[in-house]
């Protein structure tokens, strides 16, 4: 009903900048808020950046002053622009949305992942 799709993630050395995308698509009748989250491996999956519909954004204390969230409403599609990347920032990034598909009914849906890998 609703999909997700993130691009733009890669390998990146210290220090660099990546910029990813997700865009949903499907029977979409407004999205509230759209979360990244990432994994790292053998770790939990966090919280990394937040934005609502109106544009009040959170970030994860480790990645405040670094990355920027932001959102395209038109084109149903969030960002994070990921600058000063830190081999710590390495990890599977997800994309979370709070999509309503009828004035009553949402659904919490989830992209497949995009790998970014900071590495010298």
């Amino acid at each position: 009903q609703v999909h997700l799709a993130e691009s733009g993630g890669g390998l990146v050395q210290p220090g660099g900048s990546l910029r990813l995308s997700c865009a949903a698509s499907g029977s979409i009748f407004r999205i509230n808020a759209m979360v990244w989250y990432r994994q790292a491996p053998g770790k939990q999956r966090e919280l990394v950046a937040g934005i609502t519909s109106g544009g009040s954004t959170e970030y994860a204390d480790s990645v405040k002053g670094r990355f920027t969230i932001s959102r395209d409403n038109a084109k149903n599609t969030v960002y994070l622009q990921m600058n000063s990347l830190k081999p710590e920032d390495t990890a599977v990034y997800y994309c979370n949305a709070d999509a309503y598909i009828d004035p009553i009914r949402d659904l919490e849906v989830w992209g497949q992942g995009t790998l970014v890998t900071v590495s010298s």
